[in-house]
């Protein structure tokens, strides 16, 4: 009995096995991997995306009286909680050609400038986490897309009638949508939500996170409020298109944490992409605080620092 009763304490004295964490899929897994992105798949991807978003913005059936009519119920909407500015920043940079100008070409180029550049910049410089956060902006893309087939809306500058002023057309600007040439191969009925704030937002949310410089990490923060400054300025959106933007990007973000199961934002701790099977206490840990999580691995007597220094070599599995 003594020694049932020995065993049974030992037994109860030992530290028990750590939990097992769930197991994610083989798309989780991909999607959560930090592996180093292949240049040739993104290329593919990116062309494919593009395609699709083209393709998709013209796929949705031209319906002018249904958008037109949902215009004219989005204007007496924001009119009755009073965030309706846009005919006053309109007017503001309509009175202005320098500014309309600037403004023009802005809408025109930066939207696809700018996140082809911080998608580069980002599979150049954060690689660790390229692939997540290009996820959450395909995840963007597609909740934007679905808003353009579930809504059809025409902008602000398809209602004269209240005064609007399309100032692409106005100042003969290059892009405006209005001419004939270009408006023939998209959808002017495509502004719900505004892909133009969701990918801004990204943007934004790429550069401030991702960023070390503070001065760089300022300009993500203000990429957004200029896009939302201009697409109101430019009559090319309302305010409620803005903020389904807004909400639509924060929902890709979202996708992206539920399929990966990480913010997008944040790589995965070097000593847990390593391997956790020596230390799985601390995987916590590593989120929280890396350095002192670093700390306490390198203490532990089965450590490699430790090994290293009394010239032992790690026991056999």
């Amino acid at each position: 009995m003594s020694g049932v009763s020995v065993a049974r304490d030992e037994a109860d004295s030992a530290p028990s096995a750590p939990p097992a964490r769930p197991r994610q899929g083989r798309l989780c897994q991909y999607l959560a991997a930090d592996r180093a992105p292949r240049l040739w798949q993104e290329l593919v991807l990116i062309a494919v995306g593009y395609y699709l978003y083209r393709a998709a913005r013209n796929w949705v059936p031209n319906q002018p009286s249904i958008a037109l009519r949902h215009a004219r119920s989005v204007e007496w909407f924001q009119d009755q909680v009073h965030i309706d500015i846009e005919l006053w920043l309109n007017h503001l940079v309509a009175h202005r050609e320098w500014l309309a100008q600037i403004m023009n070409y802005y809408y025109a180029t930066l939207h696809f400038a700018v996140t082809l550049g911080v998608l580069v910049w980002l599979f150049v410089r954060r690689s660790r986490i390229y692939r997540r956060m290009r996820t959450a902006l395909f995840a963007t893309t597609l909740i934007g897309l679905a808003g353009f087939f579930l809504y059809p809306l025409a902008p602000p500058r398809l209602l004269p009638q209240y005064g609007y002023v399309d100032t692409l057309y106005t100042f003969h600007t290059w892009g405006s949508l209005a001419d004939p040439a270009i408006a023939e191969h998209t959808n002017q009925y495509a502004a719900m939500p505004s892909l133009h704030l969701a990918w801004s937002v990204w943007c934004g949310a790429a550069i401030y996170f991702c960023a070390r410089r503070l001065w760089v990490r300022s300009l993500g923060v203000a990429y957004p409020i200029c896009t939302l400054i201009v697409i109101i300025g430019t009559a090319n959106h309302f305010m409620i298109d803005a903020i389904a933007g807004a909400v639509a990007a924060a929902a890709g973000f979202g996708a992206q944490w539920l399929l990966s199961g990480r913010p997008a934002h944040i790589p995965t701790p070097t000593r847990e992409r390593a391997g956790t099977a020596r230390r799985p206490e601390l995987v916590g840990v590593w989120m929280r605080d890396p350095a002192a999580a670093d700390r306490a691995a390198a203490d532990a007597p089965d450590s490699p620092v430790r090994r290293r220094a009394a010239g032992t070599r790690p026991p056999p599995r």
